[in-house]
């Protein structure tokens, strides 16, 4: 065999094996003495014959406008595992995006495991306790001149009204600039 057979040139050709027997039907195939498919010769006659509007193009695939919040947080998990991350509107492969979801199915299952452990605890929970040891501690401290200043007055031999005024003084001070610490649980 000197050429190719049908099904060989139906793969060259990238047509079905039906397709090329209608070109070969159609003598638009050049074929060698043995019946055999001469590729590059049928090739250039199939181009000169073949009406362009009859030929199938391939569908161009609509794609859906994805948003470039979407983009940005896919590039915001990736650079947050270490890996590389396209600049925001240069465009996602669909590989990135497949790895950003599979990364961040990953860490919410982690998460809700973590509170399944009990080892997560509510924000405003966490909140609320941080806040009611705070007043409780203010609270301490608040009355403590009034318990200690009698017995530090009397081991100094000072008046305790001095002493408990002193110190209620100084306490109120530093409870006033503890008072500017806000926790955030961001």
């Amino acid at each position: 065999m000197q050429g190719m057979s049908e099904r060989q040139y139906a793969a060259h050709a990238g047509l079905s094996r039906g397709a090329i027997q209608k070109a070969k039907t159609a003598e638009r195939l050049v074929l060698y003495p043995d019946g055999s498919i001469d590729a590059a010769a049928s090739d250039r006659r199939r181009a000169e014959t073949t009406d362009p509007s009859k030929t199938r193009k391939p569908p161009t695939p609509r794609l859906k406008q994805v948003p470039e919040a979407a983009v940005a947080a896919v590039g915001d998990t990736l650079r947050e595992q270490g890996l590389t991350a396209p600049a925001v509107g240069g465009g996602t492969t669909f590989l990135q995006a497949r790895t950003a979801n599979e990364v961040l199915k990953a860490q919410e299952r982690r998460i809700r495991l973590q509170k399944l452990k009990g080892e997560l605890i509510d924000r405003s929970r966490a909140t609320l306790l941080v806040f009611r040891l705070a007043r409780e501690e203010r609270d301490a401290w608040v009355n403590w001149p009034a318990r200690a200043a009698a017995l530090m007055a009397a081991e100094l031999g000072l008046e305790p009204s001095t002493m408990q005024k002193a110190l209620e003084k100084h306490v109120r001070a530093h409870l006033d600039e503890l008072a500017e610490v806000r926790p955030d649980f961001r």
